[in-house]
């Protein structure tokens, strides 16, 4: 119940997507940022790195499935494209219960793979362009980079167009 920064240790979360990166053939290193990166601006001044490196996990309910959608730190989801992507017709934020609920992580820790439930993925084209991204490791404050194609391919997700024009 008590885990604190610190114990020394990593958080019991980030030790979840370390070994869930494993299973899939990744190793993960990840960084931890004290000061929080609860916003993707926040991650990429905190890691130094171009904000559309930053990979947004953004829950959502389309017709009632809980869906995942990776998008640039640079771009805004489209709530329609989201739907459309999905076969759905709507699309709707779910609250931090239902986050925590479908992947096992808290908002703003939502990491690309372990989650607790098998989620459908969509994933912005625009992460592709960079030669590295950075991801949530299971909580606000630890992060870890991983090359774009791996993210895609690790994640199961489906690449489409989710960004607001």
């Amino acid at each position: 119940c008590c885990w604190s920064p610190s114990m020394g240790d990593r958080h019991p979360n980030v030790e979840r997507v370390v070994a869930a990166g494993r299973e899939l053939g990744l190793e993960i290193e990840p960084r931890s940022f004290p000061e929080g990166t609860r916003t993707a601006q926040e991650a990429a001044d905190a890691i130094g790195v171009e904000l559309g490196q930053i990979v947004k996990s953004l829950i959502f309910g389309v017709d009632g499935e809980v869906v995942l959608a990776y998008v640039s730190g640079a771009n805004r989801l489209d709530e329609k494209l989201l739907a459309a992507a999905a076969g759905g017709s709507r699309c709707e934020r779910v609250d931090a219960d239902a986050v925590r609920k479908a992947t096992g992580f808290p908002i703003g820790g939502v990491p690309p793979f372990g989650h607790s439930t098998q989620l459908r993925i969509f994933i912005d084209p625009d992460l592709l362009q960079f030669e590295e991204v950075w991801a949530a490791a299971g909580t606000w404050r630890d992060v870890f980079g991983i090359e774009p194609h791996r993210l895609v391919e690790a994640s199961g997700g489906a690449v489409t167009d989710l960004k607001r024009g």
